[in-house]
């Protein structure tokens, strides 16, 4: 029996070899393009995402999985460990949060641990990982609590976007709406930290935005964990790698397309970074 299993939500936007590698239990969320909803990568890949972002008229939206979802792998998990520690995508963004919780009081073969990452995509990734990690190494669930919430202040996530469009019409940002008409033609630098999603630059062009993107990141200091995450923009995904490669010589240069409730949001073309700093 193990000591510890850890669970998290399709969103994290782990890449799959981590995934498998550290057997993380990953609970599909929903995506809806009008009256279809699809599991996130069950029922609709991130290829079969975009190509539908690309040719349908409305914007998607994405759905949490009822509690029933996560009560039924959390009994299965059960059945292999006494504690389950269970990371999810910012309560401020989501339901997942609230989901998961109603799940867990529902279990009692197994101690479940549910965790509000404050975070969106590889942001809490990263905490999913390093709990996995921890687990495979034998740490005590109370060592695993204590690495994840540790992690939680030093994580981030900065991105430049092509346009605000996206994220406007998801409605759950409020500074966009006020803000929308004055950024017509600006690229914006968002970032995400403690639950909250905040505008920290604006710039004419996105070559200028990718610019700054890098230079807020070597303003963070040193790194301890960073992925560069894209929306259907491989090309600018490289060239933030590259530069990001200059930054942290001994990185394992790692980037992924970022999944469905990141690109609901987003808008394609965006590119960014999810990053743990090292203090």
């Amino acid at each position: 029996m193990r000591l510890v299993r850890v669970v998290t939500d399709s969103t994290a936007d782990i890449p799959p070899e981590l995934v498998d590698g550290l057997d993380i239990a990953v609970v599909p969320c929903y995506v809806v393009f009008g009256p279809e909803s699809y599991r996130d990568g069950v029922e609709l890949t991130k290829e079969q995402f975009y190509e539908k972002l690309a040719s349908r008229p409305e914007i998607p939206t994405t759905a949490t999985a009822p509690p029933a979802h996560y009560e039924a792998v959390y009994r299965r998990l059960a059945e292999d460990t006494d504690t389950i520690v269970s990371i999810h995508l910012t309560a401020n963004l989501s339901g997942l949060y609230s989901a998961a919780s109603v799940a867990a009081q529902n279990v009692s073969k197994a101690r479940v641990v549910v965790i509000d990452s404050e975070q969106v995509t590889m942001g809490y990734g990263w905490m999913v990982v390093a709990a996995a990690e921890a687990a495979q190494r034998g740490a005590t669930p109370e060592q695993i609590v204590a690495l994840v919430r540790g992690m939680v202040p030093r994580s981030r996530v900065l991105a430049a976007l092509g346009t605000l469009d996206f994220l406007h019409r998801g409605g759950r940002v409020d500074w966009v709406r006020a803000t929308l008409g004055t950024f017509l033609r600006i690229k914006p630098i968002i970032e995400v930290r403690m639950g909250k999603v905040q505008l920290v630059e604006r710039a004419r062009t996105m070559e200028r935005s990718l610019e700054r993107l890098i230079k807020l990141l070597q303003s963070l200091g040193p790194l301890e964990r960073a992925i560069v995450l894209h929306t259907n923009a491989p090309d600018l995904a490289d060239r933030v790698a590259d530069r990001l490669e200059t930054l942290m010589p001994d990185w394992s240069r790692l980037i992924t397309q970022a999944g469905v409730a990141i690109a609901s949001h987003a808008g394609p073309g965006a590119v960014g970074v999810a990053c743990v700093t090292a203090k």
